[in-house]
């Protein structure tokens, strides 16, 4: 069973590749987002807080950098953190609708079947908090954010 035990020495290897690969990318968007200005009224831009499962009471921090693809529709790449060291992340396309100084949104986004299938968002935010429950059919919970210092 030697094979086996190589098998799985190189399947090791590539999921923390695919993990730790996925964070220096996130880390380097937000650094450079970080340096770009913001509009005092604009949704776009770096986001920090946590997340909350309501399943199963698992949590932990959350980042989110946020762009505007057209009028009504923004691109939220969420960057999670489990357990200080379990990192992953999910981009979903959000439709937002303004009115006033809030705003509301929804948007969906397949995982794959192994990670719950689709997850649903659904949330309000202004410029400066963001607020969103999330639903899948093996997990649900909230989404809470705030713009970083």
């Amino acid at each position: 069973m030697p094979h086996l035990k190589n098998l799985h020495v190189v399947l090791m290897t590539a999921c923390a590749l695919v993990l730790f690969t996925g964070c220096s990318g996130f880390n380097r968007d937000w650094k450079k987002a970080s340096a770009q200005s913001l509009h005092a009224d604009s949704i776009e831009g770096l986001w920090k807080g946590t997340w909350l499962s309501d399943h199963n009471g698992h949590n932990g921090g959350l980042r989110a950098i946020i762009t505007k693809l057209d009028e009504d529709t923004y691109n939220a790449r969420f960057h999670a953190t489990y357990m200080r060291i379990l990192t992953f992340g999910q981009t979903v396309d959000l439709t937002v609708k303004q009115n006033g100084t809030n705003f509301t949104f929804s948007g969906e986004a397949d995982l794959g079947k192994a990670w719950g299938g689709v997850y649903s968002y659904k949330g309000n935010m202004t410029t400066e908090n963001f607020f969103s429950t999330y639903k899948c059919s093996i997990d649900h919970g909230t989404f809470r954010m705030s713009r970083p210092e």
